[in-house]
């Protein structure tokens, strides 16, 4: 008998062998319909599985998680089933999930057009329609190579042969349409019906700009109606939200193709960049971060002792000088190292906190830079902690707090916890990774934060929590971190004297909290939309005078303001007084002031603030109180 273990823990018994659909239809007729695959023993497999021996099963249907990823999955498949029927000359290469979707890469002999692309939707719709099975296959790999020759799709060939020889590799086939798969997929075409194609795009082919260019299709799938709009509202207001765009109608910064990937600052953006730095800068002093400045460019050598060089070569930019090879510096660490070096330092003198604005060059492929979100010149907001085992767990307890604080004067208040740990590829012992993962996992307990755990995601070097901000369209930004590493100190020969009088390596904990401030800045664009909190606000108020009589009166009041360290523009053009309110509020500032000769003869302002919101008639010290409270609140 072969028994069957569901996630209720209930049992059931088969006298035979049987597929994970029969399991589910002699559950009941509506799981049988709302199957989509199964999950045996932790991994997903097609409903068409045969179950041959006992075991644990859950049937995946389209409200889990598995069953999304099935569905993108296969929707990702449909694409290329529709673009084959339609353009039976292009060729066919990879088409895998994404985040909140899928893509395909296609070889053709011209561009995708946007007519095309609502044509492949369309094919897409009507091959769901027809409910066309979908059957897996196993060939030898060799077998394979031939058939898919065979067909003129030669990059699938490309990719098959690429798998060693004595493994077989699996098809899926629905209608006309065969593609090379690991699955799992839907059991047919018409599990798929909540689909939109997004856009076209250039990729090369494995990734190397060396090869071909091919044509990627994105698209978004979804279990239901309601999710597919709700995604397809979010975008719409992204768009809205785009920091690039707010960037340039807010006069904040501009990327030049005479330096790809780094930030060109004008004077409004660089004041909220000092805004956030001077506020990261207080956050150093008032919690025990000695500010230190390393340089730009660091021997070759020391990127080699402390294992850089082995994994971000290809993302260093280096240069050349006497004969000895240097790099721009991608990350802070090894220079804090080397400044905890000069001189004796005592276990009295742990924990020891260097924070830095730290300026970082990666040399980032040209596709991925995006905006100021991506880019290849940064600076972060590094600090690093030199500190004994024993100080790990309430060192991170006492970060994770610190943070919590920061981001919430950001206005983000939904954290996200992760801790990633050990990679496979990783230097260190067993042990020590063991301690450091321990440490991570117990500090956040002990801050009652819930986390999830991503396996294999850790620094070659350490563990670390990964905090991720959701903002409010519900969008995830990664941006905080902390590390543990035992390595680097024991690579670069960091010791210190302890109680026992002997010498003893640190432990390294690596932190950032905006993690970069141009990235940070591009969030906080868009979490606002442009609408700065007025702590932040690059012009937090406007002075407009109705007539020129009023001019003299407006000089002082912007002088009263600047006074108290408000950052003021006074407008005393002569155009519309409404004129020039719609043009400060598309600019979003905070406050308006506006002044004619009743405010003048009374020594007041009229009032209006950001959304179009009229305050009414009041002192200027009154309005000095509002502003004050309103920077202070940080709202």
């Amino acid at each position: 008998m072969i028994q069957i273990t569901l996630p209720d823990g209930s049992q059931r018994e088969f006298p035979n062998p049987l597929t994970v659909a029969e399991v589910a239809a002699s559950i009941g007729a509506g799981l049988a319909k709302a199957a989509l695959a199964g999950k045996v023993n932790g991994k997903v497999v097609d409903t068409s599985y045969l179950i041959a021996e006992s075991t644990p099963l859950s049937i995946v249907t389209a409200k889990d998680a598995d069953g999304l990823e099935v569905i993108r999955h296969s929707s990702a498949h449909l694409l290329a089933y529709a673009v084959k029927e339609l353009f039976p000359d292009a060729q066919v290469t990879i088409g895998p999930v994404i985040e909140n979707g899928f893509y395909y890469d296609f070889s053709y002999k011209r561009p995708f057009t946007p007519e095309d692309l609502a044509a492949i939707e369309k094919r897409m719709a009507e091959l769901a329609a027809k409910d066309e099975p979908v059957v897996r296959r196993v060939l030898p790999r060799d077998e394979a190579v031939a058939y898919f020759k065979g067909l003129g799709e030669h990059y699938k060939a490309e990719i098959i042969a690429s798998i060693p020889s004595n493994e077989d590799v699996s098809l899926y086939r629905e209608g006309n349409f065969e593609d090379l798969c690991r699955g799992p997929h839907v059991p047919s075409t018409g599990k798929l019906r909540f689909f939109k194609l997004m856009k076209v795009a250039g990729a090369y082919w494995r990734g190397d700009h060396r090869n071909e260019m091919l044509q990627r299709i994105y698209g978004t799938a979804w279990a239901t109606k309601d999710e597919l709009q709700q995604y397809l509202t979010m975008l719409e207001e992204a768009e809205k939200r785009d920091h690039r765009k707010l960037g340039r109608e807010l006069d904040l910064f501009h990327i030049d193709d005479h330096a790809p990937g780094v930030v060109f600052w004008h004077p409004k953006g660089w004041t909220v960049w000092q805004g956030v730095e001077q506020y990261m800068r207080k956050v150093y002093r008032d919690n025990g971060y000695q500010e230190v400045k390393g340089p730009q460019l660091l021997d070759k050598t020391l990127w080699e002792k402390t294992g850089h060089w082995d994994k971000y070569r290809d993302n260093m930019f280096t240069t050349e000088s006497e004969k000895r090879d240097y790099a721009l510096k991608p990350m802070n660490c090894p220079g804090h190292i080397l400044i905890f070096k000069q001189g004796i330092k005592s276990y009295r003198d742990l924990p020891l906190r260097y924070g830095e604005f730290g300026q970082c060059h990666r040399n980032e492929p040209t596709g991925g830079l995006h905006g100021i979100m991506r880019v290849r010149g940064f600076t972060q907001d590094d600090g690093h902690i030199f500190c004994t085992e024993e100080h790990i767990l309430p060192e991170c307890t006492a970060y994770t707090a610190l943070l919590q604080k920061v981001y919430q004067d950001f206005g983000f208040k939904n954290i996200i916890y992760k801790v990633a740990t050990r990679p496979e590829q990783r230097i260190g012992s067993d042990e020590s990774w063991d301690k450091a993962e321990h440490a991570l996992m117990e500090s956040l307990r002990a801050s009652g934060c819930e986390f999830e755990i991503s396996p294999g995601e850790g620094a070659f070097y350490g563990p670390k929590i990964e905090y991720t901000l959701k903002d409010a369209i519900g969008r995830q930004w990664q941006c905080g971190t902390i590390q543990v590493d035992f390595s680097m100190p024991e690579r670069l020969d960091a010791e210190y004297v302890g109680e026992d009088g002997a010498r003893h390596r640190p432990v390294m904990l690596h932190r950032a909290i905006v993690g970069s401030l141009e990235r940070f800045i591009g969030i906080l664009i868009e979490e606002h939309a442009g609408a700065l909190p007025t702590w932040l606000a690059p012009v937090q108020v406007a002075v407009l005078n109705i007539t020129d009589s009023q001019a003299d009166y407006c000089r002082e009041i912007t002088k009263a303001l600047e006074n108290q360290g408000l950052r003021v523009g006074l407008d005393l053009r002569n155009e519309k007084i409404t004129y020039k309110i719609r043009e400060h509020s598309l600019q979003k500032l905070p406050y308006i002031l506006v002044v004619g000769d009743k405010e003048k003869a009374a020594g007041a302002v009229a009032v209006r603030a950001r959304g179009n919101k009229d305050l009414g008639v009041m002192s200027v010290d009154a309005f000095l109180q509002l502003i004050a409270s309103d920077i202070a609140s940080k709202v």
